[in-house]
């Protein structure tokens, strides 16, 4: 298979895995589980994974070396705690996603989630001073007005909870500022190095929001690691492994356009599994925000010849 081709596929199928999640968290909370136990049994499940791989690669490559008698790497320059403090976003990003989740429709939560667009480009003008571009402004207009269309906002029907649009547009400025953070930080590290500190961090902030009494009080044996098992694997483990091996090969644009599949699949799932309403209004808005998400990665020259 082309390896262009191959780096696609998998960049589109770790946007799947994180679409489903929403779905997945639906579930959980129909269990009986609370917003505490589902964040940290994740983060904890992630953290064990994460840091197992990177042992074993650890392991594996310093026999390679041995093998081989190269010279020892270079010591890793970032500090280990300015990674995990990094992550500590990833934690509140699930923290306030799944409490939007559990007081809105997927369909409208994804949507919240993805006003990390715009947020992002403002949080980037007053921090870092970088003024947005006319075409940055128009398409943030254009994910403005999907979002008011697949929000349902022209709907005789709509009730909206106010709480979960607050908790779902705190979850995007935490995504947005998670990007900003983790693409400054630890870009020296191996990827399983940094991925395990960044979710450590996680776990570390999720704890302390929500003490961990599951391990304690018989839920985290009686069934609820498995749902940890699946959230890790799904939005912790999969995503980043696959993005990290697809985005190299088709490159930054494509690979950012490719991994939008994540909204229309947790739109078809809210659908289809969760048999929620999604009407075709609200599907134009999905439509809207996809294209703002394909033209702000466009660029000029012929994407075939894009190497970054």
């Amino acid at each position: 298979m082309n390896e262009r081709i191959k780096g696609g596929l998998l960049v589109f199928l770790g946007a799947v895995s994180f679409g489903l999640l929403s779905t997945i968290v639906k579930f959980a909370y129909e269990q009986g589980y609370t917003l505490g136990e589902i964040t940290g049994t994740q983060s904890f499940s992630g953290m064990v994974i994460l840091w197992a791989l990177y042992m074993v690669s650890a392991k594996i490559k310093k026999q390679d070396n041995i093998t081989s008698k190269e010279k020892k790497e270079p010591t890793d320059k970032t500090k280990w705690w300015k990674v995990c403090i990094a992550g500590t976003f990833t934690g509140l990003v699930g923290i306030f996603y799944y409490q939007c989740v559990k007081l809105l429709p997927t369909s409208i939560a994804i949507i919240l989630l993805m006003q990390y667009l715009w947020i992002s480009v403002l949080i980037e003008a007053v921090v870092f001073k970088k003024k947005p571009t006319r075409k940055q402004l128009l398409l943030l207009c254009i994910v403005l007005a999907g979002t008011l269309l697949a929000g349902g906002l022209f709907s005789s029907t709509i009730e909206l909870n106010l709480k979960g649009v607050i908790f779902g547009l705190l979850a995007a400025a935490s995504y947005a500022i998670f990007l900003m953070t983790s693409g400054r930080i630890g870009n020296d590290l191996p990827v399983l190095k940094k991925s395990a500190l960044m979710i450590t961090g996680s776990c570390i902030m999720t704890f302390i929001i929500f003490p961990p009494l599951f391990f304690f009080n018989g839920t985290y044996l009686g069934g609820l690691y498995l749902w940890g098992l699946s959230l890790a694997l799904f939005g912790t483990v999969v995503p980043p492994f696959f993005f990290s091996m697809g985005i190299p090969r088709v490159g930054v644009s494509i690979g950012a356009i490719l991994s939008a599949a994540e909204l229309p699949v947790a739109t078809l799932s809210s659908a289809f599994i969760l048999k929620e309403n999604v009407d075709a209004i609200k599907w134009i808005g999905v439509i809207l925000i996809l294209l703002a998400i394909v033209a702000t990665n466009i660029k000029t020259r012929d994407l075939n010849t894009e190497t970054d």
